[in-house]
């Protein structure tokens, strides 16, 4: 049963893997919003980085969330008595809600950052960062879902719905398609676009420090961490960590072995003082 439900979930998450990953990458294609440099070789090593966080994750921890999911059964939700729309709709916002400060953690606690800093090294963007995060991310983020999920009570219909969604999500944020600005500044005040997720891949740290949200946009305006556009435009900000520029950083085994480096220091760019360009 365990196994069955796990598969399923697995299924339904690699349907929308390789279905809006071949969707957007035809949209860079056809409308890029910028250059991005580094070719298959840079895609070789995104993917084969979540490639290795996914068998390790697998290896540590074969039963997955929808499985717990339908273990739990003393969670916040089951103590209410809702109308099953009403509580597969709130579970949905409560996890993003969660994931939003999961992601907050991530840049505040130092040896957390240390992981996720891999996912911000790199320099382009474009939908393969989407996919581009450590084994030692993968686990802690993969523990604090589990108890998230066990202490709300969240259904495995609504977990296995979020994480296809979470993941979607990931991929779209990344993307380097040029949405129209209308419909960009339309989308925002609900969900994360490409162009508001960007300003969280900026080389100034407080732009890095902005737009945490996965899928609603709703949580950073709501806890001040909102930041609408980058100071040096969308198609000129440069993209990474100053630190973790140089070619040999990118390699896949320096990757792996980055949350261990203690980088020598190196000075943010000057900031510009011109006014956001779009």
């Amino acid at each position: 049963m365990n196994e069955s439900m796990t598969g399923s979930a697995d299924l339904v998450k690699a349907g929308v893997f390789v279905g809006l990953l071949l969707g957007l990458l035809l949209l860079e294609r056809i409308w890029p919003r910028r250059q991005v440099e580094g070719g298959w070789i840079r895609w070789a090593r995104n993917v084969g980085l979540i490639t290795l966080s996914t068998i390790t994750l697998r290896i540590i921890v074969p039963a997955g969330a929808v499985v717990m999911a339908a273990a739990t059964t003393w969670g916040v939700l089951h103590r209410a008595d809702w109308p099953a729309p009403f509580e597969f709709v709130l579970s949905l916002i409560l996890l993003d809600l969660a994931i939003y400060w999961q992601h907050r953690w991530f840049h505040l606690v130092p040896w957390l950052w240390r992981a996720h800093r891999v996912h911000h090294s790199d320099t382009g963007f474009d939908v393969s960062l989407g996919v581009r995060f450590h084994p030692f991310e993968i686990l802690p983020s993969f523990a604090y879902k589990l108890a998230v999920i066990v202490l709300l009570g969240v259904s495995p219909v609504a977990v296995a719905t979020y994480e296809a969604m979470l993941l979607g999500f990931s991929l779209w944020t990344h993307a380097n398609v040029a949405v129209p600005i209308w419909l960009d500044r339309a989308l925002r005040w609900i969900i994360v676009t490409p162009d508001w997720h960007r300003v969280h891949h900026a080389v100034h740290m407080d732009e890095s420090n902005a737009n945490f949200g996965n899928i609603l946009s709703v949580w950073d305006r709501l806890f001040g961490t909102a930041k609408e556009q980058p100071r040096d435009g969308h198609t000129t900000m440069m993209i990474g960590l100053p630190e973790f520029r140089a070619p040999r950083d990118q390699r896949i085994l320096s990757l792996l072995w980055q949350p261990f480096r203690d980088p020598a220091p190196t000075l943010m760019p000057s900031a510009s003082t011109e006014d956001p360009k779009p």
